[in-house]
């Protein structure tokens, strides 16, 4: 079994608690790092990487993770995979709805690693997104400010799909 390892940023705690649901999920509690306090150094020891921001104001990632990205980018990658989840307000902000992991998507493409858990985007009202490619969302999103009735549902739908790829 591959080694998981979660690293989250947080502002508001929403994005702590999908993190923790995830984790539970995925059996890998002990291997939760809030991004605020992590050294980049501690992906290493891991196979595969869990990662997810907040998205703020129009569509920027999340406070902790502006100095911590670039260094996590400055790590070797080669061979890890990485996963991508995030919070966003698909009402409010329709038209960046959890653009922050388009962001860390791009810091870390060309270093190595494999991208996995996209998905079916259907169920969401949202207008844009950097979230999105192909027609596909890269990562499981999140809106627990307007549809939070969806948020169990979506995790486990998401998490069925990054286990395909954990053998």
């Amino acid at each position: 079994m591959k080694k998981i390892g979660l690293f989250y940023g947080s502002s508001t705690g929403a994005t702590s608690e999908i993190a923790q649901k995830i984790a539970k999920k995925l059996n890998c509690e002990g291997n939760v790092f809030d991004v605020a306090s992590a050294n980049p150094e501690d992906v290493q020891g891991f196979d595969v990487l869990i990662l997810g921001s907040s998205t703020w104001g129009l569509g920027d990632l999340q406070d902790d993770w502006e100095g911590f990205l670039p260094k996590l980018a400055s790590q070797n990658l080669s061979g890890k995979k990485i996963a991508l989840f995030g919070c966003g307000d698909s009402a409010c902000y329709s038209d960046t709805f959890c653009s922050a992991l388009g962001t860390i998507k791009k810091e870390l493409e060309g270093k190595g690693c494999e991208f996995i858990g996209a998905y079916d985007p259907s169920g969401y009202s949202y207008e844009a997104s950097d979230a999105e490619e192909g027609g596909k969302l890269i990562g499981l999103c999140i809106d627990e400010a307007n549809e939070s009735d969806m948020t169990d549902e979506r995790i486990d739908t998401w998490v069925a799909e990054v286990q395909k790829h954990l053998d």
